[in-house]
């Protein structure tokens, strides 16, 4: 769950099937209101810090957000081995 800081109301949630080696996000779901403010690739960062050592997919339905996230983070790590940040 994702509560926004001023109103402390549930803002996001996601839904996964967690193994050994891996996590399944089966669902993501954002209000509307607060969509484009990267709530997503936060509960995902959140997810992989919980769980470091496993992998995180999804379903056909969730594939898109995790494939942007971990694009992101590839650029990130591109960035911090380059030394531009």
């Amino acid at each position: 769950m994702w509560k926004d800081e001023v109103t402390d109301n549930i803002v996001a949630l996601i839904g996964v099937e967690i193994s050994e080696a891996m996590v399944l996000v089966r669902h993501i779901a954002v209000s509307p209101s607060f969509r484009s403010e990267g709530i997503v690739h936060r509960l995902l960062d959140g997810l992989q810090q919980h769980y470091p050592t496993s992998t995180i997919n999804g379903t056909l339905e969730t594939a898109p957000f995790i494939a942007k996230w971990n694009q992101k983070q590839l650029n990130r790590s591109d960035e911090e081995s380059s030394g531009s940040l």
